[in-house]
């Protein structure tokens, strides 16, 4: 049971890709700019992180459901995979409100 959130991680993340695919909305419509924009995000919110974690704000909160693996003090490796996930889920988001008619002239 240690490794319980970081399988839910990994499921939410691959039906992110499954989603992505289906309907090409980030990777799977320009996958150079996906990956730069990925790749930003996380590192944004890793070093938000860390700067928490500087200023005595962020801990990370033990529990059974966990790794227990750190990449740096009071950093776990799932919380990589949780803002990959954030930042895929929100680019899945933008991507598909794009392609959402604006509703203007639709109804008389």
């Amino acid at each position: 049971m240690g490794a319980l959130y970081l399988v839910a991680l990994a499921i939410a993340l691959t039906g992110m890709v499954l989603l992505d695919r289906r309907f090409r909305l980030f990777f799977w419509a320009d996958a150079r700019r996906a990956t730069i924009v990925l790749v930003v995000g996380v590192v944004f919110f890793l070093a938000w992180d860390a700067a928490g974690i500087g200023l005595g704000i962020f801990f990370r909160g033990e529990t059974g459901f966990m790794t227990g693996l750190v990449i740096a003090p009071e950093l776990p490796v799932e919380e990589v995979f949780f803002l990959t996930l954030l930042c895929y889920l929100t680019m899945n988001a933008v991507g598909a409100a794009t392609r959402m008619p604006s509703g203007r002239g639709a109804r008389s």
